[in-house]
């Protein structure tokens, strides 16, 4: 008895993926299935970094089609790709830069830039190709955070080289002052600065770029939302009724210029004392969830509040690379993956498949 295509479609349609909740079929993710006498291959494409979930997902569709009466040998290829995916209305993908997630609180303090860095650590520890955008330009933190000295090249003059630690490229305004300089300048000069940043580095390949947001809802955020390509938006915020009350006003901008929310993340959610481990709400618990209720939105994850994670990012080696088989770490890398699934969710960009209409007078 010789097995059929369609025998093992319906047995890949069993395979549930644990990170998008879809079958492999439904999801479309089951790709390129041949049959040839007894023997069957597939492959299984993702559309989100997964190094740490191929095996698993590989091991459940073999498993599947095994079962199926007349199974021979079964290989399965499992593998990512991750694509470009549509920003809000009118504004063009940036070259070399796949998906642009900003990492934004309604107010200073919450956790934003270890929120922001961790995340990227955790998409580039899963496979993909990450950068980091230091937009907090009057408070920049990424060059302490990622552990990086010193001042990016410039081979042309025009644009410059993105600083490199922990396998991710940095770009902050920090690179260029000096660390006790302080950045007394009025709104237009910032926005100037946060779109050279963006633009003249020359970031590679990149599938995802991590915009760590300054607090509040100014023109850098006024600015980001215009005429920077945003595929998503992450808001961070701890579970106190003021940092809530902030938090809904950058939910709410967002919303108001077509950027969609990809989730809120609850930082500070329980301190957990270093002594005897006790775990307490010192801010109140909740709130996040509560919010993510009333909005519609993803909860994407809480993290507690560790005098670890401190020392972590203060050191220049952020949890993810401090301690990757911590439980912060994986609290991190869960929220990664919600993150990279919502993003692969979203419509592809199809502006590059487009030919380029030019009209002349001959």
């Amino acid at each position: 008895m010789s097995i059929t295509v369609e025998a093992v479609k319906a047995a890949l349609a069993a395979v549930i993926d644990p990170n998008t909740g879809r079958d492999l079929v439904s999801g479309k993710s089951a790709k390129n299935i041949q049959v040839d006498g007894n023997d069957v291959a597939f492959d299984v494409e993702l559309g989100y970094p997964a190094k740490s979930q191929i095996d698993p997902i590989r091991r459940a569709a073999i498993a599947a089609v095994r079962a199926v009466p007349g199974a021979g040998n079964v290989s399965a290829n499992v593998h990512s790709k991750i694509v470009a995916h549509t920003a809000q209305r009118g504004v063009k993908l940036l070259a070399n830069v796949k998906n642009i997630i900003a990492v934004a609180s309604g107010k200073g303090g919450v956790g934003k830039s270890t929120t922001a860095v961790n995340l990227a650590l955790a998409l580039a520890a899963e496979g993909a190709q990450v950068g980091i955008l230091d937009a907090d330009i009057y408070g920049p933190s990424q060059p302490m955070m990622m552990g990086i000295n010193g001042r990016p090249e410039s081979t042309d003059g025009k644009t410059m080289e993105p600083m490199e630690n922990h396998g991710l490229q940095v770009s902050s305004i920090g690179f260029m002052i000096d660390p006790d300089e302080p950045m007394v300048w009025r709104g237009p000069i910032v926005t100037q600065a946060l779109q050279q940043l963006l633009e003249q580095t020359n970031w590679r390949d990149l599938d995802y770029l991590i915009v760590d947001m300054p607090p509040g809802t100014g023109d850098i955020q006024l600015t980001l939302s215009q005429k920077v390509p945003v595929t998503g938006a992450v808001i961070v915020t701890t579970p106190q009724d003021i940092a809530l009350l902030d938090a809904r006003k950058g939910l709410k901008m967002f919303e108001k210029v077509g950027i969609p929310i990809l989730g809120i993340v609850e930082n500070m959610s329980t301190h957990i004392c270093s002594n005897c481990g006790h775990a307490e709400p010192i801010f109140g618990e909740g709130g996040g969830q509560k919010m993510c209720a009333e909005y519609g939105v993803d909860f994407l994850g809480a993290l507690p509040l560790t005098m670890a994670i401190r020392e972590q990012t203060d050191s220049g080696m952020p949890t993810v690379v401090a301690d990757p088989d911590g439980k912060v770490a994986a609290i991190y890398r869960d929220i990664a993956r919600k993150v990279a699934v919502k993003v692969a969710e979203k419509a592809r960009d199809m502006s590059g498949k487009f030919p380029n209409i030019v009209i002349r007078n001959d």
